[in-house]
């Protein structure tokens, strides 16, 4: 027979403020199962892990649940209180009152009954928990890094400088991520390159790191400590080891209006390309969907300039599998969709951009080579005078042609 305690926290004012806690304590007191329920101040202090100690010595409670704050922050906490008094740790549940709850509703009937459904819920888990011992596995001593960004970057050599080994993944043909896009740096507007190359450079030479580009994650599988990873690494049509990146096969490519992702689609770059001047590795790969070989089984000039042999039209993607104890997710951000903002009018007119676009125009690198220009004619744009039609204005970190 279940013998339940129920211990509502008002943490302070963070959940009372908007949550009823001591009818959440009636309320649960009349649940079957549960033989104790009190609310309290501060469940997490001395006094209020006393009062939990005190209650399992006293009741004879057979599980413990907790309505308070988030578990990753006093689980631990509460589950030691409750083997200190002789109940299995993992008998102990918590119900997230405030992130949950309190923080993210107004006060009233609706915000409470909320709370007594959520301690509910956790009452009926704990009834069919089992005691649990905890145990000690090895562990792989290898991190497996998610994306190439600085995020990433900053991670994989922050784990690498430890002694351990890193395997770091990125989905483009070099690492670098959105930063490598920016054209200076927030606060000191310092040049994102100047900062950001070293790190790449870094981490493309780190003994300790194994980087694989143009490559996804397949599949995970184990647990915290012990996972196996499928890495699946693109063909990049090309043996990297012959490959000296002398860039002649990109120059010689027929295909040059592709729109280049880098750039935001304000550029152009061949079916072969290296994403950017600094890119690491900063060899290239070959776009199969706008290869002219690849979808009209003619060309291969590439081939055919290539003075080491390097390119491997009949490469095919490779699995890599691997072990790793933990895993850091580093996958980065998207641009909102624009169609989510209509009343801007992107897409209607060329020259409204994004400002990760205007970033590109911005940067030395960029399309312009760090000149402003529209993107409608190529011209640079104008101050209004008085009585002209023709001028522009910053919408949305870009820039609105009217005239």
């Amino acid at each position: 027979m279940s013998k339940i305690g129920v211990f509502v926290c008002h943490c302070g004012e963070n959940i009372s403020a908007t949550v009823d806690c001591a009818k959440v304590a009636e309320t649960a007191g009349k649940y079957d199962g549960v033989t104790f329920s009190v609310d309290y101040k501060y469940m997490c202090s001395d006094p209020g892990q006393t009062l939990i100690k005190n209650a399992i010595a006293e009741k004879g409670l057979t599980g413990v649940v907790v309505a308070a704050c988030s578990p990753r922050m006093h689980e631990p906490t509460f589950r030691k209180a409750c083997a200190e008094a002789g109940l299995n740790p993992y008998m102990c549940e918590m119900a997230n009152l405030r992130e949950h709850c309190s923080w993210v509703h107004e006060k009233g009937d609706p915000t409470t009954d909320k709370a007594i459904d959520l301690v509910r819920v956790l009452v009926e888990k704990v009834k069919y928990n089992q005691s649990l011992n905890a145990i000690k596995v090895p562990v792989t001593k290898t991190a497996l890094v998610i994306g190439g960004g600085i995020a990433g970057i900053q991670a994989s050599l922050d784990i690498a400088n430890t002694g351990h080994k890193v395997i770091l993944i990125e989905k483009d043909p070099s690492i670098g991520g959105h930063m490598s896009q920016l054209s200076e740096t927030f606060p000191t507007l310092d040049c994102s390159q100047c900062i950001l190359t070293p790190r790449m450079v870094e981490v493309a030479q780190h003994p300790n790191i194994t980087l694989y580009t143009y490559a996804e994650l397949e599949s995970l599988e184990g647990f915290i400590g012990n996972f196996k990873a499928k890495i699946r690494r693109k063909s990049k049509s090309l043996d990297e080891k012959l490959c000296t990146g002398c860039g002649l096969c990109t120059t010689k490519c027929p295909s040059k209006k592709i729109p280049s992702e880098f750039n935001e689609g304000l550029g152009m770059r061949t079916a072969i390309y290296v994403p950017f001047p600094q890119a690491v590795p900063n060899k290239p790969v070959i776009d199969r969907k706008n290869c002219t070989y690849y979808t009209k089984g003619k060309c291969r000039i590439c081939e055919k300039v290539c003075p080491t042999g390097a390119i491997r039209f009949d490469q095919e993607d490779q699995i890599v599998e691997v072990e790793v104890g933990a895993i850091v997710l580093a996958t980065g951000f998207t641009i909102k969709q624009t169609d989510f903002f209509p009343e801007y009018g992107y897409g209607k007119h060329p020259d409204i951009i994004t400002g990760l676009q205007f970033e590109r125009l911005a940067s030395a690198s960029g399309p312009t080579l760090g000149e402003i220009r529209r993107p409608s004619d190529g011209k640079v744009p104008q101050t209004r005078r008085e009585g002209s039609t023709d001028y522009c204005f910053p919408l949305m970190c870009g820039f609105a042609r009217r005239g």
